[in-house]
């Protein structure tokens, strides 16, 4: 049982850490779309495109690293 407490930690480090990096990354995807919304609503359409593309791209990272913990998760649980 003494074996499995560094890959608890290591495990919880990791989840610490990519929780963090999900944070940072989901208020720059919520800064972002309400920036291009408000510069679709004046009138620059040309916004609309290149933000929808990047918030996508954002939210393929946040999945990923969503799917990331889950399985750090599943992994860093002691089995019974």
């Amino acid at each position: 049982m003494k074996h499995d407490l560094p890959q608890q930690r290591r495990g919880l480090t990791a989840i610490d850490a990519i929780t963090a990096l999900l944070v940072i990354l989901l208020t720059m995807q919520v800064w972002l779309l309400s920036a291009t919304l408000d510069a679709f609503l004046a009138g620059h359409t040309e916004a609309a495109l290149p933000g929808a593309i990047v918030s996508g791209i954002l939210f393929a990272a946040c999945f990923a690293m969503y799917v990331f913990i889950r399985r750090v998760d599943r992994d860093a649980r002691p089995r019974d």
